[in-house]
């Protein structure tokens, strides 16, 4: 079997078998095959596109490539929750603890953010003493004994994928819906979970901006986790404006918390009341959507996921009294306002100029080994259908270097959009797949 073979084949429209794809995967890890090749293939697969045997077959290839972790010793359903990415996403904050407060166990692989997508590793970290790298015999008996657990990614976690990755992002072959559904699909399927709920987000602030791209992404990467025999359930989510109110790593741990108290944005609550539900559901066959749903609730109102988020953060030696007392959070004291130059209604709001701008103060990376600030970032006071009058604060900068607090403020005045007439809010739950 030659590579250039395998190029010819695809550049001309042919479908590749299992056994080329796993030579391509392979050979590309070990080094065998140079980045010209793997370049070559890659565009012609943008091009000419994987259909489905294709696609699940890169996905597996990618999978099998390097460490997968065991998670046979924990007893039960293993379910997971993957967002595909958007400004203020700190859903796996509050629903881990909810879906363990109700016997689920939640075995979770995270990474930290990259641009103004922030990582739930990094959000973690600015809980006091938390530790984010588990041994896989210390993370399995966490889970075990308390229901959840959540660790930074393996250096060996399907290889292929970062490897790859890298490639598509100087290749100009990012967007293609194979691609990028095998990408996510291998990290999770080698993560080792049973259950998968996946949070496809569409809007400015997603990586979808499209929603009929987000609907054909979230549909392959559930045909992909059913063909590999897990039970994969996906939502199609808004991401037209950021999700709650802060952005920042200290800060959205803090509206996090405030969600578990029941005291969370009204979008944020909903939202992981949906996500929370399809996760208990593909643990507990006992129970139905309505039941589900309701107990979700009441392990809110009555405290006991609250409680479990401090018995989470104290088994990672983390300080368990910051999730009752969130002013043990380090966030930065100098506060800026950002006003409105104008009356009217929210029309729009630009979530990737909101992420940017805290990246700018520095809650997040523009390079990968760029050191974050986790006491910055913004949060916003008025949404999208808000009535504003001019002077009315429209978000507070948390920041303590003025030059940066000046960039953000520019940044945020140009996200938001003013309207003379009345809009209607987002619609936050757009679909659901699987």
């Amino acid at each position: 079997m030659r590579m250039v073979d395998i190029i010819e084949k695809k550049r001309d429209g042919g479908k590749l078998t299992k056994e080329e794809i796993e030579f391509f995967v392979n050979g590309y890890v070990r080094g065998d095959i140079p980045d010209y090749q793997a370049s070559a293939l890659l565009m012609a697969i943008y091009f000419r596109h994987m259909d489905y045997d294709e696609t699940l077959n890169l996905t597996l290839a990618m999978e099998n490539s390097g460490d997968k972790l065991d998670l046979s010793g924990i007893n039960g359903i293993k379910v997971d929750k993957h967002s595909t990415g958007g400004v203020g996403d700190k859903t796996s904050l509050v629903l881990a603890p909810m879906v363990a407060a109700l016997g689920g166990k939640v075995a979770k692989m995270s990474g930290r953010g990259l641009g103004h997508t922030g990582g739930t590793i990094d959000k973690l970290e600015s809980i006091p003493g938390f530790n984010t790298s588990l041994s896989e015999e210390a993370f399995v008996k966490q889970v075990n004994d308390i229901g959840i657990a959540i660790t930074g990614q393996t250096g060996n976690l399907a290889p292929a994928d970062k490897k790859i990755y890298a490639l598509r992002d100087v290749t100009a072959t990012v967007e293609n819906i194979s691609l990028i559904a095998s990408s996510i699909m291998s990290k999770k399927l080698a993560s080792g979970a049973d259950a998968i709920v996946l949070d496809v987000k569409t809007g400015s602030g997603a990586f979808m901006k499209n929603e009929a791209d987000a609907v054909s992404l979230a549909k392959e990467m559930v045909r992909i986790g059913k063909g590999a025999g897990r039970n994969v359930t996906a939502l199609i989510t808004d991401m037209d404006q950021p999700l709650g109110y802060a952005v920042g790593n200290a800060l959205e741990v803090i509206e996090a918390i405030n969600t578990l108290k029941g005291e969370g944005p009204e979008d944020l609550t909903k939202l992981v009341l949906n996500l929370g539900t399809y996760m208990v559901l593909a643990a507990r066959d006992d129970l139905d959507k309505e039941t589900v749903r309701k107990e979700l609730e009441r392990v809110i109102s009555d405290g006991s996921a609250l409680d479990k988020m401090a018995e989470f953060v104290k088994a990672q030696g983390g300080d368990p009294d910051a999730v009752y007392n969130t002013d043990k959070l380090n966030v930065s004291d100098t506060i800026t306002e950002v006003c409105a130059d104008s009356d009217g209604y929210i029309q729009s709001i630009q979530s990737e100029l909101i992420g940017k701008s805290s990246m700018i103060l520095g809650g997040g990376r523009a390079a990968k080994d760029d050191v974050i600030d986790l006491s910055v970032g913004v949060v916003l006071s008025k949404k999208i259908g808000d009535k504003v009058s001019k002077g009315d604060v429209i978000a507070r900068i948390y920041c303590d270097n003025a030059e940066k607090t000046k960039e953000a403020e520019t940044m945020i005045k140009d996200a938001y959009t003013f309207s003379q007439e009345f809009v209607e809010k987002n619609v936050l739950i757009k679909g659901i797949v699987g």
